[in-house]
């Protein structure tokens, strides 16, 4: 499922007073929240983060899906969108030579760490099942069990406007899987396509074992008139011997 996302020399990403429908964010500008929400968390010694740890953070290689290519001018940018809108904030350490940066998800949406780990792990990783979502976040937050964190992804889901979604369960399987909801419902609609997809091709490759099994229970059949048919041949040519 990993994939890399590059940035377009020129244009890589939308202009800071370009207008969109609705509030939601666009995978650059979640990408950066998700990585100081992460880093707040594993390293708390170096948060907030500076400008250059966090770049690093957003093009990491691991635990990350899909993986990113920003410069530092793009976070630089992306942060004074997100700053706007109230979810980061830049500090100003005494004595400190560079200015560095903290989210606010944790205030704008009222949410606790087990509900945040849930959320980034989400924003980080792409669209998971409870399962999953316990065993990657745990760093983050330890939950005790697979329900906790079905509780947590509940609050969510509940909240208005919600954060996460529960998606239709996957041909062949058997746990739900979610999906924040911050670039809006958009992943919602090509996940259903995705899935439909797949669905359409497992009927067909089903389809095609079923009729390859016809066909060779076909042949078995005609091989064993075949037999009958030379049998009898044979009977009836030793008659004349």
């Amino acid at each position: 499922m990993n994939q890399e996302v590059n940035e377009i020399a020129g244009s890589e990403l939308p202009p800071a007073d370009t207008a969109r429908a609705d509030d939601f964010l666009d995978p650059f500008e979640i990408r950066v929240l998700a990585v100081l929400a992460e880093k707040e968390a594993l390293t708390p010694d170096n948060y907030p983060l500076s400008l250059n740890t966090l770049t690093n953070g957003c093009n990491q290689l691991s635990s990350r899906d899909p993986v990113m290519s920003i410069s530092e001018s793009s976070v630089l940018d992306i942060l004074q969108r997100l700053m706007q809108r109230k979810l980061v904030v830049e500090v100003r350490q005494a004595g400190a030579r560079v200015s560095k940066y903290e989210h606010r998800m944790r205030v704008k949406w009222l949410l606790e760490q087990d509900k945040l780990a849930v959320l980034t792990t989400l924003m980080l990783r792409g669209i998971q099942t409870a399962g999953e979502l316990r065993s990657r976040s745990g760093r983050l937050h330890e939950f005790a069990s697979v329900g906790e964190v079905e509780t947590a992804l509940q609050f969510l889901v509940d909240k208005y406007p919600p954060l996460v979604a529960r998606l239709a369960k996957a041909p062949g399987t058997k746990e739900s899987r979610y999906a924040h909801l911050l670039a809006g419902e958009e992943v919602l609609e090509q996940q259903a396509i995705a899935d439909a997809m797949a669905g359409s091709a497992s009927v067909l490759k089903g389809g095609s074992q079923d009729r390859i099994a016809q066909l060779e229970e076909e042949v078995s059949g005609l091989r064993r008139q075949m037999d009958d048919l030379m049998a009898q041949f044979a009977e009836f040519k030793r008659q004349f011997e």
